[in-house]
């Protein structure tokens, strides 16, 4: 950066460009809208960032982001507890939630099996999923990871742990290869859900 530029500005710059989708240049536009905000603005930000670390953590039985444990999904008991629906991240939770058609209940991954990254099943929360089908009474696991090559490969990890010991179902391919269940609209997720099939060794 230019020396002309103070260096808290800078350190903010960088922040910002460590998120995701945001470049060197959104990024400085995101650090000069702050400094001429008014200082409530900058203030508020800096508290719901704070209070984001503070008071969220991950459910102990779903691995959901929440503030209370178990989160408020786990604790409704009006919803299925023989059905879980296996997703990447926590925002397909949000996604697959909005399909009002499903009343189960979820396990989040928080990722999904990548060699290239280094992200093998041991980095996942399958281990947590297998724990938990053997330990309480589920009938069905809906495997909604994302369509593409570490989602397949993820799903075909789980069918294999899981083969035998439950009815394993996948969501169907109304969704578009390579796409995020978090952009998906209400219509085609619930298209998917209705039309899951079981999973097969092939």
């Amino acid at each position: 950066m230019s020396k002309a530029i103070p260096a808290s500005v800078t350190r903010l710059i960088d922040e910002f460009s460590r998120l995701p989708g945001i470049g060197p240049k959104t990024a400085a536009r995101l650090t000069y809208y702050l400094l001429r905000a008014p200082e409530e603005q900058s203030l508020a930000l800096s508290e719901a960032l704070r209070e984001l670390k503070a008071n969220t953590r991950f459910c102990s039985v779903c691995y959901n982001i929440t503030e209370t444990d178990p989160c408020e999904i786990c604790a409704d008991d009006s919803r299925d507890a023989g059905l879980i629906c296996v997703v990447e991240e926590p925002l397909d939770v949000i996604a697959i939630d909005r399909a009002a058609n499903y009343n189960g209940r979820f396990h989040v991954l928080h990722g999904a099996i990548n060699p290239m990254e280094g992200i093998g099943p041991e980095n996942l929360r399958i281990q947590e999923l297998i724990s938990r089908v053997e330990n309480t009474p589920v009938r069905e696991v809906i495997l909604a990871t994302n369509v593409g090559l570490e989602g397949d490969a993820t799903a075909m990890y789980i069918h294999q742990r899981l083969r035998g010991k439950v009815r394993l179902t996948r969501l169907a391919r109304g969704l578009p290869v390579g796409g995020d269940l978090e952009y998906a609209d209400s219509v085609t997720l619930a298209g998917a859900l209705e039309g899951r099939r079981e999973m097969d060794a092939g």
